[in-house]
């Protein structure tokens, strides 16, 4: 288990009330960061999440808000800012797949433009929205951001829920980048592309399905969302790399 002392830090993780936002922020939590999570106005499950999480951990906060809707964003990660007394660490993870079935790539007709609109919004311009308005609070603190890719964003043999959802992860792999860049030497920018992990996504699956695709990767299983969130933890904590994403596929890209 990857740990750090995060004593005294303040996070905020997009899309934090389940599947690898949530494992990131237990990791967080465990480490001793305050923990804002982000999740959509009116998120029942999620409110339920949050309050589940409270009982264990004063040091947890809700940040309702839509990654995906410029206003609603900005606000929210403002007012996150403003309940942690500043920000050290932003955890770009909110994102969708618009699908519960993956779509297969010639099937260009199922690519709308509703649904490009929906899948750049939240998986690509979402994080540069969050980023864009964490930044001030990130450049005092000399913090660090770590977003959610993706191995469908690599271009390798077609991963990925859509054509158009493997466009924006790959696209956030070269924001990543340049951001690195953009923000430095303050900020630290980094990612994390995981391979096909067991999320509430793929849990609906069929068992021979999921035996298919674990099976596709030398280590002969699913990424789990602890494994990224350890990832994360990582990523947080090591000073000297930026403009990097790091793969998480249990060998299925290699």
């Amino acid at each position: 288990m990857i740990t750090a002392d995060f004593t005294g830090k303040r996070a905020l993780v997009t899309g934090g009330a389940s599947g690898i936002g949530l494992a990131t922020t237990k990791a967080l939590l465990r480490c001793g960061a305050q923990v804002a999570i982000n999740h959509l106005p009116g998120d029942d499950k999620a409110k339920a999440t949050l309050e589940t999480l409270r009982k264990s951990s004063n040091t947890v906060i809700g940040a309702a808000g839509d990654v995906s809707d410029p206003a609603s964003a900005e606000n929210m990660v403002g007012q996150a800012i403003d309940d942690l007394g500043g920000l050290d660490i932003l955890i770009n993870n909110a994102g969708t797949s618009l699908t519960v079935e993956p779509i297969p790539f010639p099937d260009l007709d199922a690519m709308t433009e509703e649904f490009w609109t929906k899948i750049l919004a939240t998986n690509l311009v979402g994080p540069f929205r969050c980023t864009r308005a964490a930044a001030p609070a990130l450049k005092a603190s000399r913090g660090c951001i770590v977003s959610t890719a993706s191995i469908a964003g690599l271009g390798i043999g077609g991963a990925g829920s859509s054509l158009a959802y493997s466009a924006a992860k790959a696209a956030l792999i070269n924001l990543t980048r340049n951001l690195a860049r953009a923000l430095g030497p303050e900020i630290r920018v980094n990612a994390v592309a995981p391979g096909l992990t067991r999320t509430p996504w793929t849990d609906p699956w069929p068992p021979e399905r999921k035996a298919r695709y674990a099976e596709a990767a030398p280590l002969r299983r699913f990424v789990e969302a602890d494994d990224i969130a350890e990832t994360m933890i990582f990523l947080c904590a090591q000073q000297a790399i930026t403009g990097q994403t790091i793969v998480v596929d249990c060998g299925r890209t290699t």
